[in-house]
């Protein structure tokens, strides 16, 4: 079994770090928040007093952490990870960034002669608990198979997207659709209502004919078609609106950087801006009927 540095144990971090400890895995765990490290711990991660204890004799350092700018200070700042480790460590970045700074950080690795995959996830805090996670891993094959079997140890499917980056743009272009389609949805079961028609039909309907797509059948925005919706729980987060502004932001980013169009992809994001900045940004991101409900005209 490998040596883990684990550096973010946040919403997502300390479940992931918490089902490496389970697989049999030794796990030193690092955050700037205490009570995370001491919830961490409570779970079998050995807390770490910083981050460079944290990653010391590891086999493996993961991080899991909020923005680019983050991984990159973590990476590449002074006393970065790179300048501070022995060659050929394996460095996994499971944290959702811009596909640039991803790049960025590969080559960075090379040059320090270390292996690195961008490895973001799908599944949200409640995959993350369940160890049911999806991981789509950038990165050369070699640094693939060395990390393949820590990625099944938090997750239930892995997925090589690619090379350097690839990882954080399968993502994107995943969360892409998803922001796009659960708004189309919200729409839909907005113009149901208004017509007459009961929710619960439209989605014995749907589900089941052209419009089915996870947006509907897993998150389903209203209350009882899906009973593990979070629409049954006053739209409680499993995954958050500000999450998913987030990755349309970075979307966003990307298609800007590779000159590709992505018109409803612009427009989703704006409205999401919008539902954040009415103060919903704790809500799941299919609370976002809410706003649609209440704006019969645009």
């Amino acid at each position: 079994m490998a040596r883990v540095g684990f550096l973010g144990l946040g919403n997502m971090g300390g479940p992931m770090a918490a089902n490496l400890v389970k697989a049999g895995h030794e796990v030193r765990g690092f955050d700037l928040s205490g009570a995370a490290v001491l919830a961490a711990s409570v779970n079998g991660v050995v807390a770490a007093e910083n981050m460079a204890d944290a990653v010391a004799g590891c086999d493996v350092a993961i991080t899991m952490l909020p923005a680019g700018s983050h991984v990159e200070s973590v990476y590449l700042g002074k006393d970065g990870l790179f300048e501070q480790s022995a060659r050929d460590r394996l460095f996994i970045d499971c944290s959702t960034i811009d596909v640039d700074t991803a790049r960025t950080v590969h080559k960075a690795a090379e040059a320090s002669g270390h292996g690195m995959l961008d490895a973001p996830v799908s599944g949200g805090v409640t995959g993350a608990g369940a160890g049911t996670l999806t991981f789509m891993a950038g990165g050369s094959e070699k640094a693939y198979q060395r990390g393949r079997s820590l990625l099944f140890g938090m997750g239930k499917t892995v997925v090589h997207a690619g090379g350097p980056g690839s990882g954080q743009a399968a993502k994107l272009c995943n969360n892409l659709m998803l922001g796009i389609q659960m708004i189309s949805v919200a729409e839909a079961f907005c113009l149901a209502e208004r017509l007459g028609l009961d929710g619960a039909v439209l989605f014995e309907i749907s589900s089941r004919s052209s419009g089915s797509c996870w947006a509907l059948t897993s998150n389903c925005p209203i209350p009882g078609p899906v009973p593990a919706s979070p629409a049954n729980r006053e739209y409680e987060a499993g995954f958050t609106a500000a999450m998913m502004l987030k990755d349309l932001r970075l979307a966003g980013q990307a298609a800007a950087s590779a000159g590709a169009a992505i018109p409803l992809g612009t427009q989703a994001r704006d409205l999401y801006e919008r539902f954040v900045e009415e103060g919903h940004a704790g809500l799941d991101f299919s609370g976002i009927i809410k706003m649609v409900r209440g704006n019969a005209e645009w």
